[in-house]
């Protein structure tokens, strides 16, 4: 093989070799921030959890926070006048619902939450903690 050959060869090999480390390192950071973003949601459902219980009208308490991998923050709260058997479905699913869908889209305090697409889920449980009501708030739901 020629010198200019040889050259061409270690220069394609070289282009490869950059490309392929671009990727990795590319993958390696998009990864760290997310490792790094899931550790800043278990640190934000541990300071919340501090503050709880917190009553937030005659009828709803905030209980706690947890999260669930890297793509949910989950709050729970309790009904604490009311049974599994009371909660009436369409009228959570009309109203209460696209009140809670609206404020994630609308809340500053949760924007944080919506540019790193976490989908947020509340747990409702009645007064002798059966859950009654699960609400998932997707990235799909508060991007409309």
């Amino acid at each position: 093989m020629t010198k200019e050959g040889k050259s061409k060869k270690g220069t394609i090999i070289g282009i490869i070799a950059g490309i392929i480390s671009f990727v990795l390192a590319y993958y390696g950071v998009q990864q760290l921030f997310k490792t790094d973003f899931a550790s800043e949601l278990e640190k934000t459902a541990l300071e919340l959890n501090k503050q709880t219980p917190m009553q937030i009208d005659q009828f709803t308490r905030l209980d706690s926070a947890s999260t669930k991998g890297k793509t949910n923050f989950i709050y729970h709260y309790t009904l604490v006048k009311i049974e599994k058997s009371e909660v009436n479905l369409d009228t959570v699913n009309k109203y209460i619902k696209s009140d809670i869908v609206d404020n994630v889209k609308n809340n500053p305090d949760l924007k944080i939450f919506r540019d790193n697409e976490i989908t947020l889920d509340y747990k409702y449980y009645d007064k002798n903690g059966e859950l009654s009501i699960e609400i998932s708030v997707t990235p799909e739901l508060y991007k409309q």
